[in-house]
This record gives structure tokens, C-alpha cells and sequence, in this order.
């Protein structure tokens, strides 16, 4: 079973929990990118970050990111950072510029896998696929 979220789907639902719109397009199968406006010297400027899935394995994801030095500098003081807010607990920096998501250390997220089997995360021009499949009852 697949469940399609369109890019602006997911962009709204970002913004209306962290109140930041952040554009998300398509870049390859596995990989989308990601850009955020930061204020500079009071010029606007947009700065982007690749991310791909690099693999599903039951309820781990591994996720890779490149935003050039930088960027990735700023991407793991956010993650640390993210580490005592909600949620923050399925998040392990992993070596590298990769993440790993166990989603089994949130409830929530445990709860639903608990009922279905992640077995891919993918991207088309439109949509965020995730692929499951439902376990037996």
C-alpha cells in the first residue's frame, strides 16, 4: 500500500507546527531538496539542503543530508538542539551527515507501527510515497 503526500502537504503541516514555510522539491527517487530563507544583512537569501533516503529498516530511517559545509555545520547544531523538544527522541545524529529516525522511541509513531510494516520511502514529481503494508490482525 502506498500513501502519496504532496510536497505542499507536507510544507503546510511543517509550517503550521513550526510557523516556517519551507519548500520542498523533488530531486531524484530517494532525494528531495529542502530550502529555508534566512535573513542576512537584511537581504533575504535562500538556502537549500539535499536530503535522501537512504534506507527503511522496520522502524529505522536513515536519512542523508548535504548543504555544503556550512550548512551541514548549522544542520547539526539544529539537530542537538532538537534533541530536548518534542519528538527529539527519535532522532540519533548519526556519522557522516546522516540521521538515523527510530521511530519505536515515540508512542505514537510506535503505536501505528505496531499495525503496519515500513518498507520504503520515495519521491516522484508530486509526492512523498511511503510504502507499508499492513500486518496481520
Amino acid at each position: 500500500m502506498e500513501l502519496r503526500l504532496t510536497y505542499q502537504e507536507i510544507s503546510d503541516l511543517i509550517e503550521k507546527k513550526a510557523g516556517r514555510a519551507i519548500p520542498i522539491t523533488y530531486s531524484g527517487p530517494h532525494s528531495v531538496r529542502i530550502s529555508y530563507d534566512v535573513n542576512v544583512l537584511f537581504k533575504s537569501t535562500s538556502v537549500g539542503l539535499d536530503l535522501t533516503v537512504e534506507e527503511v529498516n522496520g522502524s529505522h530511517i536513515t536519512l542523508a543530508y548535504d548543504g555544503g559545509a556550512g550548512i551541514d555545520f548549522m544542520v547539526r547544531q539544529a539537530l542537538n538542539m532538537a534533541k530536548s523538544r518534542p519528538g527529539g527522541e527519535l532522532i540519533e545524529p548519526l556519522d557522516g551527515n546522516r540521521i538515523l529516525l527510530a521511530l519505536n522511541k515515540n508512542q505514537q509513531a510506535g503505536t501505528l507501527l505496531d499495525h503496519i510494516e515500513l518498507r520504503d520511502i520515495r519521491f516522484d514529481e508530486q509526492y512523498a510515497i511511503i510504502d507499508f503494508i499492513p500486518k496481520t490482525l
